[in-house]
């Protein structure tokens, strides 16, 4: 090709087959009419000297730069979505200079974006309507690991707790929640998913949908809990990601390698097909593209577990698989337990028994390429709520779901409007005590809740433990107990995320259990009279307001 002239070059695949996303009562994504516009579009690529031109032969066609490997137009039945701010779609926060190359194999288009520790790829499949992605990084010189799609404003309906309008909202907290008013409060962080209650996020119109349909987080980090950005939109733009290490909140190290597919697919206004998901994929048309770090069906094993027994079957058990270079999980069968986790790369991990979120039980397992691990019935060991007490607030299940605002926590700020009062002194027996209990306290806010109980004769004439669970906590909160006159003494904090976590949707952490021995003079000897229980957080950082030292709680218990 000349440097004084440039001629565009269009690779064709004639015949091609019309596959594409099921949408919600039409056949294939793209609308009941892709059979037609696919055979009037021709598969291929361009080069228009600035971007690769990618046509689906299907109704989308997109571009990537050749110098940044940004994704810098989605047109879709001719129409654009893609850019806004003056900037495109790209992973991280865009790559700048990059290496970009591109391929074509037989009905698959394949781009290549090299930046240093990052490797991005694009492919396109003859007749869909979709976007496939892959994000590969070696080491930390990026501090985060996301692809984030950049839309355009108007496109979509602005809706929902993780939109908000920079025209009239304000700021309350470090530039990204926001405050409407009428009081409810806005921000990126307010999706309100865990990993594992999502296989895709996105917009829709009602006539046309865009979607990100989420890799299966192998080399992502923080489990199967874990909440992030989804999505926001404003009144400037939209986005949508794919989060495969953010520090906020994190409870794992970061792991490194080859993470995807990730799909960016465009519908009729439905949903995107499960056959998308990547539980149901077909990535056999990957295995000859030459992805490095890329690892076929051929190359990963099973484990498959009869069932776990003592499970308690108000709650949900999911077993979760982890090791340096890797995470997955599965969810148990309700009643028997069992659980098939497939796909996974070959080594040994730590099996972990969750009840809802709590570890429950631990073992190690070992997944050979092309095999099948099989184990027996696993007996869950590790349950707190099988210890006997004399009251309990709460259950023992790795979140805050019992205490008052724990819901609305996951898709609001603390002080939004529709929050009940963080106060909350309960007295134990008189009926609703976890309800009324707040799940987070913070030292700036609302230390020094009370709990009331009484004690029978022979109970106060022993000592007992109180045990003090916790999810979360933020500046290194922790709780100190006093009870009546006798103050235990300041406990170590635990490992927790160093990131705000409970004003941005999340009150994952580590969980973790305080236990203070308390001794049988510190209770009231008449029975009818009441014990008080008094939670103080104690911690040497923390700001002020809901950006003070906090920690939000599992349960609370007395042994007996």
């Amino acid at each position: 090709m000349s440097g004084h002239r440039k001629r565009l070059t269009r690779r064709r695949v004639l015949g091609a087959s019309a596959i594409g996303v099921a949408a919600t009562g039409a056949a294939v994504a793209g609308g009941t009419g892709l059979l037609s516009s696919a055979s009037a579009a021709t598969f291929g690529y361009t080069d228009d000297g600035k971007n690769y031109v990618i046509d689906t032969g299907a109704s989308l066609v997109f571009k990537v730069s050749k110098s940044t490997g940004d994704l810098t137009s989605l047109a879709y039945k001719g129409k654009e979505y893609e850019g806004y701010g003056g900037k495109h779609s790209h992973v991280e926060s865009g790559l700048g200079a990059s290496t970009v190359t591109i391929k074509q194999s037989g009905t698959t288009v394949l781009v290549k974006v090299v930046h240093g520790a990052i490797t991005q790829w694009y492919a396109a499949r003859s007749g869909q309507n979709n976007v496939y992605l892959w994000t590969n990084k070696a080491d930390a010189s990026f501090t985060a690991t996301r692809f984030i799609v950049r839309l355009k404003p108007g496109m979509f309906p602005n809706e929902g707790s993780d939109s908000w309008i920079e025209a009239s909202d304000k700021v309350i907290e470090a530039g990204d929640v926001w405050r409407r008013a009428d009081g409810t409060t806005h921000s990126k962080h307010y999706s309100g998913q865990r990993v594992i209650d999502y296989d895709h996020v996105g917009f829709t119109t009602g006539s046309v949908g865009l979607w990100m349909v989420r890799s299966h987080h192998e080399k992502a980090s923080g489990g199967p809990f874990y909440r992030s950005l989804l999505r926001h939109s404003n009144d400037l733009g939209a986005g949508l990601y794919e989060i495969l290490h953010y520090n906020q909140a994190q409870t794992e190290p970061e792991r490194f390698g080859l993470q995807g597919p990730y799909v960016l697919a465009f519908t009729d206004g439905g949903t995107p097909s499960s056959s998308l998901f990547h539980a149901k994929l077909d990535t056999s048309w990957v295995d000859g593209l030459g992805i490095t770090g890329w690892v076929g069906a051929a190359g990963r094993g099973k484990v498959a577990g009869v069932g776990l027994k003592g499970m308690d079957a108000k709650y949900a058990y999911t077993v979760g698989f982890a090791n340096a270079d890797a995470q997955y999980w599965a969810k148990a069968a309700a009643g028997t337990g069992g659980f098939s986790c497939k796909g996974m790369l070959p080594g040994t991990y730590t099996l972990t028994v969750y009840k809802g979120e709590l570890a429950v039980h631990t073992a190690s397992v070992k997944v050979t390429a092309g095999g099948t691990t099989s184990l027996n019935s696993l007996t869950i060991s590790g349950d707190p709520s099988a210890a006997k007490t004399v009251w309990r607030l709460g259950d023992w299940d790795g979140t805050p779901g019992e205490f008052k605002n724990a819901a609305l926590m996951t898709y609001a700020h603390p002080s939004d409007a529709r929050a009940a009062k963080w106060t909350g002194n309960v007295t134990i027996g008189s009926g609703g005590e976890a309800a009324s209990f707040p799940a987070y306290i913070w030292k700036d806010v609302n230390d020094g809740i009370l709990v009331y109980f009484k004690l029978t004769a022979a109970q106060a004439a022993a000592a007992h433990t109180l045990r003090v669970g916790v999810t979360d906590a933020f500046s290194n909160g922790r709780p100190r107990v006093t009870v009546n006159d006798w103050v235990s003494a300041i406990p170590t904090a635990p490992a927790q995320p160093s990131t705000r976590s409970l004003t941005t949707g999340s009150y994952r952490g580590n969980n973790h259990s305080f236990t203070f021995n308390v001794p049988s003079s510190a209770w009231k000897t008449d029975p009818s009279q009441y014990n008080v229980l008094k939670l103080n957080i104690v911690s040497g950082s923390g700001g002020t307001a809901y950006l003070s030292a906090g920690t939000s709680f599992d349960c609370i218990d007395l042994l007996a």
